[in-house]
């Protein structure tokens, strides 16, 4: 394995040095025996348990074997509507924070000049508070040096507090280096794997979402958001955070700017795994120690049960998808078998079940739980016009078309199994994306009641797409919140309901061509006989699919 260098990572030679000598004379680190890890959780409480609807209870048998488990109560969560509420509690909260704030995110936008303002601001109030920022590398370079990045608008936090205070992580993906990466075009390469969490801590409470931290996500793109006002919950994510920072690389400054690029990529000696790209396999080996543990229990001494479990009237298991960091023999991921097992319950016609994806292109295993079900199902996705990439430039002009193909394939699935009666799939479009007053859409979660309730009791929030891509090359990490209480089930369908105020249902007959109106006048033929024009037959524009989206669709479908 070549040892290289990527032009944006600085290694000190007393770091390379011993890089090397671990991957010569060290050798390949043993990767951890094939087991079932099992959790920590104490048994809960049969009286407790019970109290729950009986289905419920089967679901916590499960979980409670693959996930940690935290008590608490629904009025420690708090569901946003919308973007401009996140934003404007974000702020609120980083101006009130007092010791740490912890944030996990695909990308800061580079013209997020307020937030970062925002924080530097606390910052300079309150010495005592930390700031701890984890993204992706590949996200936050791409434009570098020739442009402005995501990295040169963050490391003025390092600048001006200094890395023990502004711990800025970008997350390099273990899976591109060397020929691939040079090979690779900068667009293109995060197809490979991104850090795709978003954790937002601030002191003691956590806000779960999908949303990124860009000025879309906080003004015209619909998302999803959690606040948990619970100490160990917040606890748990933040050992989360911690652990993939640990195993990402450092933002500096440097004295040496090229172009826009006046910081540093550096690999810490007190990370917890020699760098990736110097010995693959010893890193792989020494994350999954690191993360298993994590993924699967916790420890008790840190998080103790509720208080009085009689108080308690919910239950979240907190599940992550870390596949890119762990070995492929022995992944011990949580979010995909802890989905595959919730959806096993959809057997009857009297639970109702809600799913939503931006990007609708659900794992194959997902669809089929869906598909093969007896519950009454309701899918929301993004029309085209609520996409991002709806209009644009290259060859993500035809990505939502992509994903228009994909939802009318799962309608003929529908069609062909029989359950046109029981599922139905939805578009979700707020004006036209890019257009004055335009919103993009970007929820996704599952939602399920139990029988004979029209309001759900379990709902999964979090970062992950529930796609192929999700549960193999990025990183995720979600909630499942289960609930007896019923002012969160009122709330969570008020959710729901509040996402389908601009959803449009999506059939078959909407890709049929249809009659168009025409503007030619009849006319008379020699013979004086009056010729009426035939009809003309055309499928409406939003709904036309082209021949090379369906070659791209097989080549790369696993990829969106």
């Amino acid at each position: 394995m070549p040892v290289t260098r990527s032009a944006i990572v600085n290694l000190s030679p007393h770091r390379m040095i011993g890089s090397v000598y671990s991957y010569l004379f060290r050798g390949k680190a043993p990767l951890p025996a094939a087991r079932n890890f099992s959790t920590n959780n104490p048994l809960l409480d049969e009286g407790h348990a019970a109290s729950y609807h009986p289905r419920l209870s089967s679901i916590f048998q499960l979980l409670d074997a693959l996930a940690p488990r935290f008590m608490t109560k629904g009025s420690n969560i708090e569901i946003l509507p919308g973007p401009k509420e996140f934003y404007s509690l974000l702020k609120q909260k980083i101006g009130t924070a007092k010791k740490r704030i912890f944030l996990s995110s695909l990308y800061v936008g580079d013209k997020q000049d307020e937030l970062i303002q925002c924080l530097a601001d606390a910052m300079e109030k309150n010495e005592d508070l930390k700031v701890s920022i984890l993204t992706d590398a590949l996200r936050g370079t791409r434009e570098a040096p020739h442009k402005p990045c995501l990295a040169l608008l963050l490391v003025t936090l390092v600048e001006k507090f200094g890395p023990h205070r502004a711990d800025i992580r970008l997350y390099h993906t273990p899976h591109l280096s060397g020929f691939k990466k040079n090979w690779a075009p900068k667009r293109l390469n995060e197809s490979f794997g991104l850090q795709h969490m978003k954790l937002y801590g601030l002191d003691d409470e956590i806000i779960l979402s999908g949303a990124n931290l860009s000025e879309d996500y906080f003004t015209d793109r619909q998302d999803r958001y959690y606040v948990f006002k619970d100490k160990r919950i917040t606890e748990y994510y933040f050992k989360v955070h911690s652990a993939v920072s640990s195993l990402s690389y450092q933002l500096l400054t440097t004295k040496q700017p090229k172009g826009y690029q006046n910081f540093r990529l550096s690999w810490p000696t007190s990370n917890k795994s020699c760098e990736p790209d110097l010995n693959l396999h010893r890193f792989i080996g020494e994350s999954s120690l690191l993360l298993e543990p994590l993924l699967k229990q916790h420890d008790l001494d840190s998080f103790e049960e509720f208080d009085n479990t009689e108080e308690a009237d919910t239950i979240v298991y907190a599940v992550s998808q870390f596949t890119p960091l762990l070995p492929h023999t022995n992944d011990t991921s949580t979010e995909k078998p802890a989905i595959l097992r919730l959806l096993s319950f959809l057997d009857s016609p009297r639970i109702n079940w809600w799913f939503t994806a931006g990007y609708f292109n659900m794992l194959p295993q997902i669809q089929e739980k869906l598909l093969n079900g007896q519950a009454t199902g309701t899918l929301i996705t993004a029309s085209m016009k609520a996409n991002s990439f709806y209009k644009s430039s290259g060859a993500s002009y035809y990505i939502p078309e992509a994903y228009l193909l994909i939802a009318k394939k799962f309608l003929e699935e529908i069609r062909k199994r029989g359950k046109d009666h029981l599922i139905k799939l939805f578009e979700w479009q707020n004006g036209v994306v890019n257009t004055p007053g335009g919103w993009s859409y970007h929820a996704k979660g599952i939602w399920i009641s139990v029988p004979d309730e029209e309001e759900p009791s379990v709902t999964v929030v979090g970062s992950s797409n529930y796609t192929r891509r999700a549960y193999s090359l990025d990183l995720e990490s979600n909630a499942v919140i289960i609930t007896k209480d019923p002012d969160l089930k009122k709330r969570m369908k008020a959710e729901i309901d509040n996402l389908m105020t601009h959803a449009n249902e999506l059939t078959l007959e909407d890709f049929q061509p249809k009659v168009q109106e025409l503007n030619a006048e009849p006319r008379v033929d020699a013979q004086g006989n009056t010729v009426v024009a035939p009809p003309l037959l055309a499928v409406d524009a939003d709904r036309m699919i082209s021949y090379r989206v369906h070659l791209g669709l097989k080549l790369l479908g696993d990829k969106l």
